[in-house]
C-alpha cells in the first residue's frame, strides 16, 4: 500500500484537487491521507473545511496557519506556521509520496517542509505563468523542490523541462479541475437563485478579482477601477471573496460596499464547486483576474474580461479577452464580449488545458512511479546546446 499525502488550502485548489483525489480512493493499492489548512479552516473564507466533510473525505490532519493579517509581514507569518505545522505532521506520520497543486504560499511551505524528510513531491500545475503575481516565483521553487511533474498544456511541460527537470518526471496530464464537466450535475437557474439569494436573470456577470501581489500597493485603486466599470450594469453581479493574499481583505471591503449600495449584486464567500461551475455555465461572461477564468471558462465557451497583470503569460482560450485595470478599458472589453456575436464565435472552441481525462492519469503514474532513491536523487537534465547557444 503506497501512501499518498495531498495538501489543500482553499476552495479553489480543492475544487481542482476533488477529481484526483476521488481517483486516488479508487485505486486498492493507494491511501488517501488529506492535509487540510490555509483558508479552508478560516470562517472569513466560508469555513470550507465543511464542504469537504459533506463530500465525506476524510481528513487525515489540520494545519491551521493563522491568516490573521494579509500584509507582506502577515502573509510571511503565515508561511512559517504552515513550515512549522508541516514539520509537526511530517515529525508523526509520513506519507510515501506528497502532492501539492499550484503556486499558494502554504503549499510552498509544506513543500519544503517535506523536504529535510526526504519525502517525495509530486506537483500538479508547474510550468504554468503569472506575471503579475509572487505565485509565479512560488510555482517554479515548489517545481524545483518536486520529483514528479503533472503538468496542463505542452508549453507549461517545456518550461518545467526547461528548469532542469529529467523527461521522465514530466508528465502531461491536463488539468483535472475539468474533469468535473464529465460528473458534475448542474444546478438550475432557481437553485442557484436560492442558493445565492439573488435573482439571475438576465443571465448575470460573475466576477472573481484577487489583488496582483507583485503590486499590492496599487490594490485598492485597481479594485476601484473595476467597480467603477461596473457602476451602471443591467445584468446582475455574483462576486466571489478574494483569495487570502497580500491586501485581499482590501479588495473584499471595497466589494462589501458596492454590494451594499447595489441591490442586485451579491457577495458569495464560497460557492463550491458545483455551484461554481454551474454559475460559469449560466452567466454571460467572468469578468476578474481568476485563473478559472483562463482555465475552466473555456470549457463552457464563457467570455472572460482578464483585467490587469495577474494571469500575464498564462496560456488561454479565444474566449479570452485582456484589460488594463483602468474602468474604460474594463468596460470596453465588457461590452465587447456582450456584444451579439462574441460568444456565437465561441462555438465549438477547444480547452487549451485539456479534455478532462487527467485525474486517473495522475493517480496511475502515483501508483507506479518508481520508489526510493530513484524518485529522490533528481539530476539536472542540461539543454541541448544549441538552446544554451541560443539563449547567450
Amino acid at each position: 500500500m503506497r501512501t499518498i499525502g495531498v495538501v489543500t488550502g482553499g476552495r479553489a485548489d480543492y475544487g481542482i484537487l476533488l477529481p484526483v483525489l476521488r481517483a486516488i480512493q479508487r485505486e486498492p493499492a493507494l491511501a488517501l491521507r488529506l492535509y487540510v489548512t490555509g483558508m479552508h479552516l478560516a470562517a472569513e473564507y466560508g469555513n470550507t473545511v465543511q464542504q469537504i466533510e459533506a463530500d465525506g473525505i476524510p481528513i487525515a490532519e489540520r494545519v491551521p496557519i493563522g491568516l490573521t493579517s494579509d500584509t507582506p509581514a502577515g502573509i510571511a507569518h503565515s508561511m512559517a506556521l504552515a513550515l512549522a505545522g508541516f514539520g509537526k505532521l511530517f515529525e508523526r506520520a509520513q506519507p510515501d509520496i506528497l502532492l501539492v497543486l499550484g503556486d499558494r504560499f502554504e503549499v510552498l511551505a509544506a513543500a519544503a517542509a517535506a523536504t529535510p524528510f526526504t519525502i517525495p513531491i509530486a506537483h500538479i500545475g508547474g510550468g504554468q505563468i503569472t506575471e503579475g503575481a509572487i505565485d509565479d516565483a512560488m510555482r517554479h521553487a515548489i517545481t524545483k523542490l518536486s520529483h514528479l511533474h503533472f503538468v496542463a498544456t505542452a508549453p507549461d511541460r517545456d518550461r518545467v523541462l526547461q528548469m532542469g527537470e529529467q523527461p521522465w518526471r514530466v508528465h502531461l496530464t491536463g488539468d483535472p479541475g475539468l474533469d468535473h464537466l464529465h460528473t458534475l450535475t448542474f444546478l438550475s437557474r432557481a437553485e442557484l437563485e436560492r442558493l445565492i439569494g439573488l435573482e439571475l436573470l438576465p443571465a448575470p456577470l460573475l466576477v472573481t478579482f484577487h489583488p496582483e501581489t507583485l503590486d499590492y500597493a496599487n490594490t485598492s485603486l485597481h479594485v476601484a477601477e473595476l467597480l467603477a466599470a461596473l457602476e451602471n450594469s443591467e445584468r446582475p453581479i455574483v462576486f466571489t471573496a478574494p483569495n487570502a493574499d497580500t491586501s485581499g481583505r482590501t479588495v473584499r471591503s471595497a466589494i462589501e460596499a458596492f454590494v451594499a449600495a447595489h441591490p442586485r449584486s451579491k457577495l458569495v464567500p464560497s460557492l463550491g464547486t458545483q455551484a461554481y461551475l454551474s454559475l460559469m455555465k449560466l452567466a454571460a461572461a467572468m469578468v476578474g483576474n481568476s485563473s478559472s477564468g483562463i482555465i475552466e471558462a473555456a470549457s463552457f465557451e464563457l467570455p472572460v474580461v482578464d483585467i490587469g497583470d495577474r494571469q500575464r503569460g498564462r496560456i488561454h482560450g479565444k474566449n479570452v479577452i485582456h484589460a488594463a485595470a483602468m474602468r474604460s478599458a474594463i468596460f470596453a472589453a465588457i461590452a465587447k464580449v456582450l456584444a451579439l456575436g462574441f460568444r456565437a464565435a465561441l462555438k465549438g472552441m477547444r480547452n487549451p488545458y485539456g479534455d478532462g481525462d487527467s485525474a486517473e492519469k495522475i493517480a496511475r503514474v502515483l501508483l507506479t512511479a518508481t520508489a526510493g532513491r530513484d524518485l529522490l536523487i533528481k539530476s539536472f537534465a542540461d539543454l541541448p546546446t544549441t538552446a544554451r547557444e541560443a539563449a547567450r
